[in-house]
């Protein structure tokens, strides 16, 4: 009877090769897809539950790989936060940007930013302002202002347009900009507490009110 030939793995056993050696990635490549791994973590669990281990586990590497490239649980988290919120208000600022008038791109808006869909954007959005009182660095409060910033220069830009185009009248859109933010915002905080209960149709309704108060419309000459 003739002996079965060793295989070739016995033949010539293979040395074991770290994860980084069998992918080697620029390092905003290896960057980018660690941040992106933990953006769905912190939408499930919180900002607050989710650690590096979590994110490197979702990421398919190893914990020494995401501290090689992140000094910090933080810088994950945060940079999660900042790519999720610029995905959200892009989306947003297109929607606006493709409707036909200043009135239905305000409409888009409102519309958008109360979803069954949203909830989760809205959890991410507190979380990320709540980690900016617990002694974040300088940069990651200018990027929180910066972000804040950009959204009301979109809100006054909608508005301006709707005066611009004679659809509109308003004397005090600084104001309005500042009151629609401050409106979203404090509706988004009751529409996840629910105390009082609040559903997606009466937070576009109060919104939508405001528009209506404070942008009057123009009557047709």
């Amino acid at each position: 009877m003739t002996p079965a030939k060793p295989s070739q793995a016995a033949k010539s056993p293979r040395r074991a090769v770290a994860a980084a050696d069998r992918t080697r990635q620029p390092t905003e490549v290896r960057r980018r897809l660690i941040v992106e791994a933990a953006v769905p973590l912190i939408a499930e669990r919180g900002y607050a539950s989710v650690g590096v281990r979590d994110v490197a586990a979702a990421a398919g590497v190893s914990v020494g790989t995401v501290t090689y490239h992140f000094g910090s649980v933080q810088e994950i988290l945060s940079e999660a936060m900042v790519l999720h919120i610029e995905r959200y208000y892009a989306e947003l600022s297109e929607a606006a940007e493709q409707a036909s008038s200043a009135a239905e791109a305000l409409r888009l808006l409102v519309d958008a930013l109360f979803t069954e869909d949203t909830d989760r954007h809205w959890r991410m959005w507190f979380d990320y302002w709540n980690a900016g009182d617990q002694g974040t660095d300088e940069a990651f409060a200018r990027g929180q202002a910066q972000r804040y910033e950009a959204w009301h220069q979109q809100i006054r830009a909608l508005a301006e347009r709707g005066v611009a185009e004679g659809e509109f009248t308003g004397d005090d859109l600084d104001g309005f900009t500042v009151r629609f933010s401050a409106l979203a915002d404090g509706l988004a905080l009751q529409r996840l507490r629910q105390v009082p209960a609040l559903s997606t149709e009466d937070a576009r309704r109060h919104l939508n009110r405001l528009i209506e108060t404070e942008l009057v419309r123009r009557s047709p000459a």
